[in-house]
């Protein structure tokens, strides 16, 4: 065997956080030929695959994983050297982290931009879904999952804990009463998730409080729809505390019933976050979370 190229392994590098060569070569500027033709020369040199296809894209194998850790020496010995006698060790990339819709507009994005200022060669990219984790998470540096993970070559890490309740609007209540118990939810109508397109776990169960005879209202796969069905008096909606808190024409009910708690989780691969921009957004997401436990539980209201 050869020694391989420090190109090669640049080129493994971009192909490994991206997932895809043609991402990875618009990334290097290169073309996707060219990529291709690198990563065979490495495999060739190192003896054995570094990628297999996955279902979203290319994952690393077990030798490709040792490669990366070489790639990424080279590229920190590259980045110092470009620093000069300043010492100006400023991040520079791309991030890509997948969250649900609130936890991206409430929290990752707010550390996101904290981040930016800071560094302003940074790109976060939020991928806003509501899922269970990926087992094949080429292209993502982060997940943001609601509920314990079951990952398999990934770090997995309790962010903290948030609040659902039922919610409802004042004139709605003004209307049609407010409930007195979950006997009577029955004459109320639900705003929640889609159910035969719900995907996680710990969401779907949310609603075993809700009596037999709770029919649906709206149903959305997305959060903000919730809301803002609930503020137009489709019913009662089941909302993150942290979300539903912000709007004064909502009216918590059943506060002392209905709690719902739930828990956010990280999900990461230990070579990514030897990334320095990627460790940054994430300690300043936990930060943000840290910082807002109070709100996520819907104590600050």
């Amino acid at each position: 065997m050869r020694l391989p190229s420090a190109d090669d392994l640049l080129v493994l590098l971009a192909v490994g956080r991206t997932g895809r060569f043609n991402a990875a070569a618009d990334e290097l500027g290169l073309n996707h030929t060219t990529v291709s033709r690198r990563i065979a020369a490495l495999e060739e040199a190192v003896g054995g695959r570094v990628l297999t296809r996955g279902a979203s894209g290319w994952e690393l194998t077990d030798l490709g994983r040792e490669a990366l850790g070489a790639a990424e020496t080279i590229e920190s010995a590259v980045r110092s050297l470009a620093a000069g006698d300043n010492g100006d060790r400023s991040l520079e990339g791309v991030v890509r982290i997948s969250a649900t819709d609130g936890f991206s507009a409430y929290i990752a994005a707010p550390a996101a931009a904290a981040v930016q200022r800071e560094h302003p060669n940074v790109t976060v990219e939020l991928v806003a879904t509501t899922r269970r984790a990926s087992q094949q998470r080429s292209g993502l540096d982060a997940e943001v999952v609601v509920g314990e993970p079951k990952v398999q070559r990934a770090e997995a890490t309790r962010l903290g804990d948030y609040c659902l309740g039922l919610y409802a609007a004042r004139r709605y209540l003004a209307e049609h009463g407010t409930p007195t118990g979950i006997a009577d939810l029955d004459r109320f109508p639900l705003v929640y998730f889609i159910d035969s397109m719900l995907a996680v776990d710990d969401l779907d169960a949310a609603t075993a409080f809700a009596p037999p005879g709770m029919r649906e209202s709206v149903t959305s796969t997305n959060v903000f729809v919730h809301v803002e069905a609930t503020r137009a008096e489709a019913g009662l909606g089941l909302l993150p505390c942290f979300m539903a808190d912000r709007h004064d024409d909502l009216v918590r009910v059943l506060p002392d019933q209905v709690e719902v708690r739930l828990s956010y989780w990280l999900v990461t691969r230990a070579e990514t976050l030897r990334r320095p921009e990627v460790a940054a957004v994430l300690d300043a997401i936990k930060a943000r979370v840290r910082e807002q436990q109070d709100v996520l539980l819907g104590r600050s209201r």
